[in-house]
């Protein structure tokens, strides 16, 4: 294959200006536009949400700038935030994987490449996730997959609108196929929020989107947005070229591509997005014909330090016996968790957040558990629903 001396002086020169970004000290004052190699003061670049001055290019963006500009100040609220990656299958090339997350912690003051919580979004409550490319390729992992699942679980019992931004390489090669397992459980995951409990999803597409990523979740999105001339697609340009033994568009895998073929809804700069989602918001929140969401008997609320001294609390007030009160003051919500699942299984109607009666065929396991811990369980659901 021959080319040209000046489409080789061209393609030197971008590759030279996009080494030149990539390689930029932490602390340094300057970068490069990855597009048309302007020079861009960073102080002024992050003010602009990283968008070039000179070509209007979106540079990527790391995950702490994107909640800040999303979510409202000092309503974020992080999830899972102690959740760190290891080696499950020993793998290492040139280093250990185990070196290579410790490296990457270091680098970027991550735990794994998303931030996952919750917050208000022009007053409005949702669930957001945002994948960190600087993050090892913002490659998804056990982690990545846990956190995802664990947020779109936690927006479907409180009834939030969930936004995941991704930006990724793929699934994680360094755990094999135990990355490729969290591209069903998201999806399943995912199943229940929309189709079960009914509510909006939306997925923001940012430069790159990729390989297990685009095959699951960041494609599974109610309304799918994308931010312009983002590079969206499953395998690379020229894998495809060389199976497909044919020349592809110049604008193949880009967002304006996806948009013409139906693969995305809308395209919208990163300066417009927090004003278009919370406006789609509004207009769904009014739809009508809404029908209501039931999730599955299985989808319990987590008890935490916090919960557990809260339920202690509401339902001492509410009791006067005081053998119920002494043995709840000893009781221990960790060794209940087993108990909690299987009573929830039986008796507990999401959709409306109250028990109801236990169906005769199952009444002979569910007998086996002690009585008092189906009052505790069916008063601490009471109280904490109730306001």
């Amino acid at each position: 294959m021959f080319i040209s001396i000046l489409s080789w002086i061209e393609e030197q020169k971008k590759s030279k200006t996009q080494n030149q970004n990539k390689n930029s000290e932490p602390g340094s004052l300057w970068t490069r536009c990855d597009n048309c190699g302007t020079i861009l003061y960073i102080k002024h670049l992050k003010e602009n949400q990283c968008i070039c001055f000179a070509c209007g290019y979106h540079l990527q963006m790391n995950s702490r700038e994107r909640i800040k500009n999303l979510i409202d100040i000092d309503t974020w609220r992080p999830l899972d935030e102690t959740l760190s990656p290891c080696n499950p299958i020993d793998f290492y090339d040139q280093k250990t994987y185990t070196e290579r997350i410790q490296n990457a912690q270091e680098r970027t003051k991550l735990q794994d490449a998303i931030l996952t919580g919750t917050g208000l979004l022009d007053e409005i409550p949702v669930a957001l996730g945002v994948m960190d490319f600087s993050f090892m390729g913002g490659s998804m992992g056990s982690v990545v997959g846990e956190k995802i699942t664990r947020l779109i679980e936690h927006a479907a019992r409180e009834g939030y609108v969930l936004i995941l931004i991704c930006a990724s390489g793929g699934a994680r090669m360094q755990e094999g196929v135990l990355s490729l397992m969290q591209m069903a459980k998201i999806a399943s995951a995912l199943n229940i929020y929309q189709s079960s409990a009914n509510l909006l999803y939306f997925s923001i597409l940012t430069s790159p989107t990729t390989g297990g990523v685009t095959a699951s979740f960041a494609m599974l999105g109610d309304l799918i947005f994308a931010e312009p001339n983002a590079l969206i697609g499953f395998a690379g340009r020229r894998v495809i070229e060389q199976t497909l033994q044919e020349k592809l568009p110049e604008n193949f895998q880009t967002s304006e591509y996806l948009l013409d073929h139906g693969l995305c809804d809308l395209i919208i700069p990163r300066s417009f997005l927090k004003q278009a989602l919370s406006e789609t918001i509004l207009i769904y929140k009014d739809t009508p014909y809404k029908r209501i969401g039931k999730l599955p008997k299985n989808i319990q609320r987590p008890f935490n330090l916090l919960t557990e001294e809260r339920i202690r609390r509401k339902y001492i007030n509410n009791k006067n016996c005081d053998n119920e009160i002494e043995f709840l003051e000893n009781f221990s919500f960790i060794d209940f968790s087993d108990q909690f699942s299987i009573l929830n299984k039986f008796i507990y109607n999401s959709s409306i957040n109250i028990f109801e009666e236990i169906d005769s065929d199952n009444f002979q396991e569910f007998e086996q558990l002690s009585t008092m811990y189906k009052e505790i369980l069916t008063s601490l659901n009471i109280l904490l629903n109730k306001n």
